[in-house]
């Protein structure tokens, strides 16, 4: 018989149970990048942009091959719901984990020999120079970090969230205590200062590393994921790939977006810009919260989608939702009621300029409310689609808001209508809005009722009864979903 289904209060619960030690670990990373500005700031202004510089090259690449460990996460949550998945939670973690290393390793050469890049960018020689000095440290890191992502995701789809928290934080404390030791020479260490920060990010993968592989063998020494590695599985392979090339793009427009809005502040002036980049930064913070949501969201969703239950899943996504619209009401109140304290922790009280940003900053988190909502939408949209293995199309309907609405919306309201920041700021909530209205729609009104037709969703970056590359019927899904409608049948 089938299960009796859940009330929207358990599903909050099982949510929120879920995705508050992902919040407080997306917290914590957060934490980290702002230590590293902090810190190399206080070494110095051209060190500072180094190393601004450096990690958003760093980041690219980071963030393009983390569409290969957010691919684990929904596989393994989709089989670990159905009864004798183990064997297949060991194979695509396996091979997230070769797709993860093979992508980093592509990316090095890039990354050791990366001045003459900066340099035909347009980059300063002094700053393209020290970029470059971070990038050949921090670039043998990118294997790490992408490891730990894979293990993250794998942990979370198992529910063991409190791990991927715990682990973040001590993460973070490292990060600052390493960052304390080698940039500026502490306790008779080197100084290394732009270097120093770029080896303290590696000591921060390696440490995550030494905390998440002993607790995964010791907790699923059934799953045996580091048992044989080497053993190439193309079939996972495969599964892994089609699913997480969609993702690491969808991410990398994302981030793309922000980069290019605040190319488009900076042409206002370093005011502007310095009032984007503090609203960005509280907004950000605030934005973990979505992130950890969606990620819960994304676990649920292929979750239900292993037991066949759609309609849990149709009920969970909008329990989701409404969590994200609950917590942007909530940071509303907190944007239009102490907007002066938020962006004043980010100024020097004797900064001359200090009232003409604190005046615009003001404007940009009214702007920022708005922003919150619909940003906290999309990812969330973002995550349920993910967890029904969904990607190929969001990814597209994404990149289309994000660049085709968002970015275009910015400069016409910024420079055409000559709204300034504030113009660029409606643009990105218009790109927002629309690729939340876009994959909402696509969730609610064509994913679901296709699975609950029995169908594969349109187009289904590995769906259920999709077809992979070469048009070969996708063995993601049949072989989680049948076994459980059997039982129900």
């Amino acid at each position: 018989m089938p299960a009796t289904p859940l009330s929207r209060r358990a599903h909050a619960r099982a949510i929120l149970t879920l995705g508050l030690p992902l919040i407080g670990g997306h917290l914590a990373q957060f934490a980290i990048g702002v230590t590293d500005t902090v810190m190399l700031g206080w070494y110095g202004v051209e060190t500072l942009a180094a190393g601004v510089l450096a990690h958003s090259v760093f980041f690219v690449f980071f963030i393009m091959g983390s569409g290969f460990a957010w691919a684990v996460m929904p596989l393994v949550a989709a089989e670990q719901a159905n009864d004798g998945g183990e064997t297949q939670v060991r194979r695509v973690t396996r091979m997230g984990l070769w797709l993860s290393t093979l992508f980093a390793a592509l990316c090095l050469p890039v990354m050791l020999f990366s001045e003459p890049l900066l340099l035909a960018l347009g980059q300063a020689e002094p700053v393209a120079e020290r970029a470059a000095d971070y990038l050949a440290i921090a670039g043998w890191g990118l294997f790490p970090a992408l490891v730990v992502m894979v293990l993250k995701s794998y942990l979370a789809a198992l529910e063991r969230t409190q791990v991927v928290l715990w682990t973040t934080v001590i993460a973070a404390v490292a990060n600052a205590l390493v960052n304390w030791l080698l940039i500026f020479g502490n306790w008779g260490f080197p100084e290394l200062g732009v270097r120093g920060a770029a080896y303290a990010s590696v000591a921060v993968q390696i440490v995550s590393l030494a905390v998440l592989i002993p607790y995964a063998v010791a907790r699923f020494p059934d799953h045996a994921i580091f048992v044989r590695l080497w053993r190439a599985d193309r079939e996972a392979f495969g599964q892994v790939f089609r699913l997480g090339w969609p993702i690491g793009l969808t991410n990398l427009a994302e981030v793309g977006m922000f980069s290019a809005s605040a190319i488009l502040v900076g042409w206002l002036g370093a005011v502007p810009l310095a009032a984007h980049g503090i609203a960005l930064q509280v907004a950000t913070a605030f934005f973990m919260v979505h992130m950890g949501l969606s990620n819960a969201a994304t676990i649920r969703a292929g979750q239900a989608l292993g037991r066949h239950d759609i309609a849990g899943l149709a009920r969970g996504g909008q329990v989701a939702v409404g969590l994200s619209f609950g917590v942007a009401a909530v940071t509303t109140v907190i944007y239009l009621a102490f907007p002066e304290p938020l962006i004043g922790l980010f100024l020097d009280p004797d900064e001359p300029a200090r009232p003409e940003i604190l005046a615009l900053g003001v404007t940009l988190l009214a702007l920022a409310a708005a922003f919150q909502a619909v940003d906290g939408a999309q990812v969330v949209a973002i995550g349920l689609l993910r967890g029904v293995q969904d990607t190929r199309v969001p990814m597209v309907m994404a990149a289309l808001a994000y660049w085709g609405v968002g970015l275009p919306a910015s400069w016409v309201a910024g420079f055409a209508l000559g709204w300034g920041a504030a113009g660029v700021w409606t643009g990105l909530v218009l790109g927002l809005a629309t690729a939340a209205v876009l994959l909402l729609h696509r969730f609610f009104r064509v994913t679901v009722p296709a699975l609950r037709a029995g169908a594969a969703p349109p187009d289904a970056g590995g769906g259920p009864g999709g077809r992979g590359a070469g048009g070969r019927p996708n063995d993601a899904l049949p072989g989680a979903v049948a076994p459980a409608a059997q039982k129900q049948g």
